[in-house]
């Protein structure tokens, strides 16, 4: 049978409503005849009737009410449905193009996909941490040295910085990105700079940092892996908040100048230190010459 057949047609509807009718006709006609003599048991028989028809009536009011509710739930539910589809697919879409033009050779099309991606994820709560991984993983690719390269670089690392401060009031900045994991493993990154951030976790494990630096009063809230990398210069750490309880910085190089505050949290076991250079370690932290010729950091 064609969904054709299955649709109830204007004809049948019109004979269904006039045989409701008529029948509608004989009852009263019925009613009318067997309790029309006006005696006060045909009036008490009237009133128990009404009372029941209106009872029928009544409970058919709200059935249909019911059935129309669920009709309009389950057309919002589709809709609301249909929606998400369309936003999944529209943000499928954007992200891929994004990502299309992370891997151009050329460097506009490539900070067109930065911002594109900035744009998603400030938009889009729930695909942050992704935006975020694929930002790190740009981060960690060979960096072949050209200035264009460099200044991508620069503008991702920016992007990062500018959504992972929460601003100095009381609510977060509504550009801030809360509870984000960074991962700079074997990266090589050019003067990065996370100053005044709060960031969930970030791992440097053999890192390059070229250039300046700086993380100061910035907060790691879980932890922070700064296990074997390399500082070639200045490396501004004072304010540093780090949580966990594991040695940061064991087997880091800090070949240049390095920054701490006297009371800053931080275990630094491990950590080696080129002589000739002014540094500033936290209390409780004292240089201890090598057979290497590098200085190691040891608790005093």
């Amino acid at each position: 049978m064609t969904e054709r057949n299955r649709v109830l047609s204007t004809r049948t509807i019109a004979w269904w409503g006039t045989g409701i009718v008529l029948l509608a006709a004989v009852a009263a006609a019925l009613l009318l005849w067997l309790l029309g003599g006006g005696t006060p048991a045909d009036s008490s028989r009237l009133d128990a009737l009404r009372t029941a028809s209106s009872i029928v009536v009544g409970t058919g009011g709200a059935a249909a009410l019911l059935l129309a509710a669920r009709r309009q739930r389950s057309a919002e539910l589709d809709l609301e449905q249909k929606d998400h589809d369309a936003t999944q697919r529209r943000i499928t879409d954007m992200y891929g193009k994004a990502a299309d033009q992370l891997g151009s050779d050329k460097a506009p099309v490539r900070l067109a996909g930065l911002y594109a991606l900035e744009r998603l994820a400030q938009d889009h709560a729930d695909q942050r941490q992704t935006i975020v991984n694929v930002v790190c993983a740009y981060l960690r690719m060979p960096l072949d040295g050209t200035a264009e390269e460099v200044q991508v670089r620069k503008a991702a690392q920016r992007i990062l910085m500018l959504h992972l401060r929460p601003g100095g009031g009381e609510e977060p900045a509504g550009s801030y990105w809360p509870d984000i994991d960074l991962d700079f493993s074997g990266a090589r990154l050019v003067e990065l700079t996370l100053t005044y951030c709060r960031i969930r976790s970030i791992v440097c494990h053999e890192t390059t940092f070229t250039e300046e630096s700086k993380f100061c009063y910035t907060e790691f809230r879980t932890k922070a892996d700064f296990t074997d990398a390399t500082f070639e210069k200045r490396a501004d750490f004072r304010g540093v908040v780090i949580g966990g309880e594991r040695d940061a910085f064991r087997g880091a190089k800090f070949e240049q100048h390095a920054e701490f505050a006297e009371d800053a949290r931080v275990r630094l076991a491990g950590a080696l230190a080129k002589p000739g250079y002014r540094r500033g370690w936290p209390a409780g932290w004292a240089e201890e010459p090598g057979d290497d010729g590098w200085l190691r950091l040891v608790p005093r």
